[in-house]
């Protein structure tokens, strides 16, 4: 009989806020596209951008999928971000997104698109507490499965614990989480923030069981509360330190 190995590793680079680029099941993917050099948002609320990518987008390289969570907020997808979704041939992200942006694919909570050989699960996303969607936005995580692959969840700007207990009860195993952390808030929720916080994401790793989590959108933003450093103490003292993969802005890794 043969035995079936399951790989449990993709290459990752992050080039800074919530931007990943990864390899997956024969494809280049990138997580919320944010390529702007510093500089303020204005709006209801000033976002202000500390700081560049690590990567420029014309250093990234061609990309075959981009993992959009949402295009309502500039953290996630800034200027230098929507002119990038133009050269990327599938965008997968909210309807709402679709509406607003040529050329995205928006998917419904819970529909799935097979993308050359990976199944991708839109998954629900609570940006903010309980109720703060009509304020914040409608907001997606995907969930991506191939054969021979690890599973991986991004988690896109979710604040909610219990949503990632939902798609671990539905999804099964999840391998590699992709979480966005950073503790961000820009008061209009009072305390409460509109990412996973570093007591959050320990409460999310529970859930997730045995998956290595792997944290973006946590640096780069003034809004963004808590440090990366921050992080990685609070999952030291949870004794789940070795869950934990930090990628460094602008060098690939294995995870």
């Amino acid at each position: 009989m043969t035995e079936t190995i399951e790989r449990t590793t993709l290459e990752a680079l992050h080039i800074g806020g919530p931007t990943l680029r990864f390899r997956y099941a024969g494809l280049t993917w990138l997580t919320d596209p944010t390529f702007d050099a510093p500089g303020d948002y204005p709006g209801p609320v000033t976002l202000h951008k500390l700081s560049g990518p690590a990567v420029s987008a014309d250093q990234v390289g061609p990309v075959d999928v981009v993992l959009l969570s949402h295009d309502q907020h500039a953290d996630n997808l800034d200027t230098s971000g929507r002119a990038f979704l133009g050269t990327v041939d599938t965008v997968l992200s909210t309807p709402d997104a679709a509406g607003r942006i040529d050329g995205v694919r928006g998917l419904e909570k819970w529909e799935t698109v097979t993308i050359g050989e990976t199944l991708v699960t839109a998954v629900p996303a609570q940006h903010g507490p309980e109720g703060s969607e009509p304020i914040s936005g409608v907001v997606a995580g995907f969930v991506l499965q191939a054969e021979g692959e690890p599973t991986v969840y991004v988690s896109g700007d979710n604040a909610s614990v219990d949503i990632v207990a939902q798609i671990v009860d539905r999804i099964g195993r999840i391998d590699i989480a992709i979480l966005f952390v950073g503790a961000a808030n820009i008061g209009i929720f009072g305390d409460s923030d509109v990412t996973l916080n570093a007591r959050t994401a320990v409460a999310a790793a529970e859930v997730l069981g045995d998956a290595i989590v792997v944290p973006v959108h946590a640096e780069g933003w003034g809004h963004f509360s808590e440090t990366l450093d921050h992080l990685g103490r609070m999952f030291e003292y949870a004794g789940r330190g070795h869950q934990l993969r930090i990628p460094p802005a602008g060098q690939a890794i294995s995870i």
